[in-house]
This record gives structure tokens, C-alpha cells and sequence, in this order.
């Protein structure tokens, strides 16, 4: 049986402006297993960003039980929170939020220098195999503005794979990207998710990017509105090579 990496049972999150009660997050409850790849699903008001700010250990619930890895997480003093994000969730944003002067190691590098058991050395032999695995070994030293939109973002999910996270948690991962670059990205996702077994939580508002994932959990109103399995899951790689080869202008 599957380990459960994330459990989350009957969530609710409500928030006090002034003489009102938003309820954000109605009763929530779902499990995500290792190697699963899911998307989130959810227009504005949905309860997407309160979801995923609570499954980032961003935020906690007012009731309701959030298990990450089997720690619950409900339990956790801040600084516990900060540690647990730092060693459980890779994050990857759809700003990229890579720092500007640094380049391609010392950004991916940097979740391990919070970390006091990795020496300097193996910091750098983790970031450079981070860097291999999403293909960009050869872009050690360039620092962002010598990257494209697609290469940065490349190397945020590096950076959330550095600390061997138990699940990559992306928001909107391919928001500011063009059509083949998303594709490239899903891709690289796929890849992770079916050759390393990655677990993946994907939040994202395209119907397009979502049928790329093995299951699909859609939000309305706070509420889950539908959680299925995506049956016809498409290959993000095979919609790539039927695209017609870019042309230089």
C-alpha cells in the first residue's frame, strides 16, 4: 500500500473581516499517496490559495487535521513549521523568486545552507546533481537575466529538489511562461513524477496544464467540487514534438 504523503481531513479555514466570517476552506478532506502527480483546480474565490498556503505550512487551519508525512502539523510551534517547509516541501512559484545576482548553483543552493548537517562541499554536489536532473549543467554560473523564462524556472524546481523533499508543492509553475515552454516545463514535471517518483501537488487554473497530471482535485466555494482520476492523461512530451518548430524572427 501506497504511503500517504499528505492527509488532510475536514478542513475548514475562516478568517474575520471586520464584522464578517469568509469562510475560505468548508470541510475539506482528501489524502495524497507518494508518486502521485495531482493538480488543484479553482477560479478566484475558490479556496485555492488558502489551500495551498496551509499545505505550504504557510498558514494552519481553524479546524480540521493537516498530516505532512505523518507529522500533524496543527501541533507544530513556528519554528517547527519553518524547519518542517524546509525539509518536507520543495516550492516552486510562478514568479520563479530566484535571487538576481547569484547564479544557478548558489540559488539552488540555498535551502542547504539552512541545513547545519550538509558541509560546503556536498551543498555543491547536491546543487550541480539538482541542476543535471532538469538538464541545466551546463548553466552553472549564469545568474537569472542570462536565463530564459523557461531556464529560471528550471532552476526553481532544481532548487525545490535540492533538499529531497517528500513533495514538490508548485503554484501556477507555468503561469508566466509561453505555450512550449509550459509544455517543456510539464515535461520536465512528468519526468520527475514518473522516472524518479516525485510526489507533486500542482496548483494551476488551466484545464490544459491539469491533464497532464494523474488526478485532478477541483475547489469551488471552498468546497471539493469534483476529485477524479484523469483517465486520458496526455504525455506533455508527445504534445511538444507536435508542435511546429519555432521560428527566429
Amino acid at each position: 500500500m501506497s504511503k500517504k504523503i499528505l492527509e488532510i481531513k475536514e478542513l475548514k479555514r475562516e478568517f474575520i473581516m471586520g464584522s464578517e466570517t469568509v469562510h475560505a476552506l468548508r470541510g475539506i478532506s482528501f489524502d495524497v499517496n507518494a508518486g502521485e502527480f495531482v493538480t488543484i483546480m479553482g477560479s478566484s474565490g475558490s479556496g485555492k490559495t488558502t489551500l495551498l498556503n496551509i499545505l505550504g505550512c504557510l498558514d494552519t487551519p481553524s479546524i480540521g487535521n493537516y498530516f505532512l508525512d505523518s507529522v500533524d502539523v496543527k501541533q507544530l510551534s513556528r519554528d517547527e513549521l519553518a524547519q518542517l517547509r524546509n525539509h518536507k516541501i520543495g516550492f516552486v512559484f510562478q514568479a520563479y523568486n530566484l535571487l538576481p545576482r547569484t547564479t544557478a548553483l548558489e540559488n539552488v543552493e540555498l535551502p542547504l545552507l539552512y541545513n547545519k548537517d550538509v558541509s560546503a562541499a556536498e551543498r555543491r554536489e547536491r546543487a550541480v546533481h539538482a541542476l543535471e536532473q532538469v538538464k541545466l549543467a551546463e548553466r552553472l554560473d549564469h545568474t537569472p537575466s542570462q536565463l530564459s523564462g523557461g531556464q529560471q524556472q528550471r532552476v526553481a524546481i532544481a532548487r525545490a529538489l535540492v533538499n529531497e523533499p517528500v513533495m514538490i508543492l508548485a503554484d501556477e509553475a507555468t503561469g508566466n511562461l509561453d505555450s512550449r515552454t509550459s509544455y517543456e516545463i510539464m515535461a520536465l514535471m512528468q519526468d520527475l513524477n514518473e522516472q524518479q517518483g516525485k510526489t507533486i501537488v500542482f496548483v494551476t487554473h488551466e484545464p490544459d496544464i491539469a491533464s497532464f497530471s494523474s488526478r485532478t482535485i477541483q475547489l469551488r466555494d471552498g468546497h471539493i467540487q469534483k476529485d477524479t482520476k484523469n483517465e486520458g492523461k496526455r504525455s506533455a512530451r508527445e504534445v511538444l514534438d507536435s508542435l511546429p518548430v519555432a521560428e527566429d524572427y
